[in-house]
């Protein structure tokens, strides 16, 4: 169950809650793509369901007890039922429904310790229900990149594998999102899966090119179909000039004759 945002009896009046570290988004453009990749995907996905009680969040300062800015922990993606889906700065948990239900960490090598020990007990103490790390890189999730927990009890309890991968991948299922999570080694990517479909989620590039080829596809259609309808009535034409070019060349054919009276 998530938990409440802690709530002091006195709060100073000018307690600064800063939306900004002033430091990279992501390790790097491996990182940063993974990142932007989830969000967009999500946001799409629950946008397309009409759902504007799902707020879809990333690299953004998630604030957890009223009057501590030192509180706070900066999600690399986090899914929150419940919530209005608007623009934030930050996200205070004593001035929303809750904390988030779903949170996804792009980790590495030097941020280990941290993605593997405080955000997780953090998250663990805030009651999220799902937490998911992928390794990018492979620089130390091994042989998946991809894991995911789920709080059971107040502990993080690994998830299973819904299907094993070629290279060593995974592929995990969130019950949150009612989504599947694989690793694309060949991309160093994470995709998201729907199983409804049986679709991936495209990225924004892909997802471009599949508008624009479908376009494309149609404009081909449509052109073809002129073509056919000027063929067409180029035919009808030619068998109208047949048609009076035989009338012309045929004889008349005489008046019938009144029968004579007796």
């Amino acid at each position: 169950m998530r938990q409440p945002a802690a709530a002091p009896a006195t709060v100073p009046a000018d307690v600064v809650y800063p939306c900004s570290d002033g430091k990279p988004v992501a390790e790097s453009w491996i990182h940063l793509q993974c990142m932007i990749y989830v969000i967009k995907a999500l946001e799409r996905h629950f946008e397309k369901r009409a759902r504007g009680d799902v707020f879809v969040g990333g690299d953004m300062f998630v604030y957890y007890e009223q009057g501590n800015p030192r509180a706070v922990v900066a999600p690399d993606v986090f899914v929150v039922v419940g919530a209005p889906t608007r623009l934030r700065d930050s996200y205070m948990l004593w001035k929303e429904p809750g904390a988030p239900d779903f949170v996804l960490e792009v980790t590495s090598r030097s941020t280990r310790e941290e993605d593997e020990e405080h955000k997780k007990d953090v998250y663990a103490m805030l009651g999220v229900t799902e937490y998911f790390l992928y390794d990018p890189r492979a620089e130390y999730l091994t042989p998946s990149p991809l894991v995911g927990y789920r709080l059971r009890n107040g502990t993080y309890r690994p998830l299973p594998a819904v299907a094993a991968l070629p290279g060593g991948g995974a592929r995990l299922h969130s019950e949150v999102l009612g989504l599947d999570l694989r690793d694309s080694r060949g991309e160093r990517m994470l995709r998201l899966h729907d199983p409804a479909t049986g679709q991936d989620f495209l990225t924004y590039h892909e997802a471009e090119r599949a508008r624009e080829d479908a376009e494309a596809r149609a404009d081909e259609a449509e052109a073809r179909v002129r073509e056919a309808e000027a063929h067409s009535a180029a035919l009808r034409a030619r068998l109208l000039e047949l048609e009076r070019a035989r009338d012309a060349a045929s004889p008349r054919d005489p008046p019938p004759r009144t029968p004579p009276r007796r």
